[in-house]
């Protein structure tokens, strides 16, 4: 429900008859007829990235984006950003854009040698050069690359992202519907973006509700640049993005975009007794993140 919140009471009338309409025209309407998504490649510890690049491209993504670095120090060595760079000159060879999550791993020592090596490639962006509260140290780092910075995955109301916006430290927020409120939460974020001249790239590495509702938030926003989507995503086992979606169609990738949800509500219709029959057989299922440690035994961010 957190990924749909108060506005699924509006696609009902006072007599529980459900309006046919989609979720963004409630948002004001569509300012756009598709959405670019992005895929994923190379999983937690990247490798082999140039042959799924090729199989993204045959399913018809034009954008593609893969975890920058492995475990790494807080001061390391250089030699180890090498790999990076040779990955994103794969990707780039077949004309695929790709994004770099540094996913936090790096500190600003490494973080600012890891984007002066990238940018001679034009990675698209790169997403959470440094953890989120380092908003000083980030702008400093902003000033040093001409690379897109992301983030906001880990940011959930307007109030955590005002201070990243008037500080001018990134271009892209990459709001969590999820975390962040739901869907009347993140319409907020984007709208305040709007004003900061930010874009809004909604992170989403989760299944098709979330997902049909950040599409919402994407035809509605003029400022909306991208999707995360989690089809064939690495973290994904047993079960995909589509596997409880009766019609896959909707989702379907055509030169890098998916088109416009038209049916009432979030325009996605779930297989009700698959999900009933998983949660059975799955009992109290939570996924957890994995534990890094370094090679002197040191927690390290995953």
């Amino acid at each position: 429900m957190s990924a749909i919140s108060g506005l699924d009471i509006a696609l009902w009338d006072i007599k529980g008859k459900q309006l046919g309409v989609p979720v963004y025209t409630l948002l004001g309407g569509k300012v756009r007829e598709k959405v670019s998504v992005y895929g994923w490649i190379g999983g937690d510890r990247p490798s082999d990235v140039l042959e799924q690049a090729k199989e993204r491209k045959a399913q018809g993504f034009t954008k593609v984006k893969m975890n920058a670095i492995e475990s790494i120090g807080w001061l390391d060595s250089p030699d180890l950003l090498d790999a990076t760079v040779e990955r994103v000159k794969q990707v780039r060879s077949i004309g695929l854009d790709v994004g770099l999550d540094f996913h936090g791993r790096l500190h600003k020592a490494m973080a600012k040698q890891l984007a002066s090596k990238l940018a001679p490639y034009g990675p698209l962006f790169i997403e959470e050069p440094l953890l989120p509260g380092h908003v000083d140290e980030l702008k400093t780092l902003y000033q040093q690359t001409t690379i897109p910075i992301a983030l906001g995955e880990r940011l959930f109301t307007r109030l955590d992202v005002k201070k990243y916006f008037e500080s001018g430290c990134i271009d892209i927020i990459q709001p969590d519907i999820s975390h962040a409120g739901g869907i009347s939460e993140t319409r907020k974020i984007a709208i305040m973006a709007e004003a900061y001249d930010i874009a809004v790239a909604p992170h989403c590495p989760l299944g098709p509700l979330a997902f049909a509702a950040s599409l919402q938030i994407a035809l509605s926003s003029p400022n909306f640049v991208v999707c995360e989507m989690s089809w064939k995503m690495h973290y994904n086992q047993g079960h995909d993005l589509l596997s409880y979606v009766k019609n896959k169609e909707a989702f379907k990738v055509s030169e890098g975009m998916i088109d416009a949800l038209t049916t009432p509500g979030l325009g996605v219709e779930i297989d009700e007794d698959l999900v009933r029959q998983a949660a059975k057989e799955n009992g109290n299922f939570s996924w957890r993140n994995p534990v890094w440690r370094g090679p002197d035994g040191a927690i390290r961010e995953w």
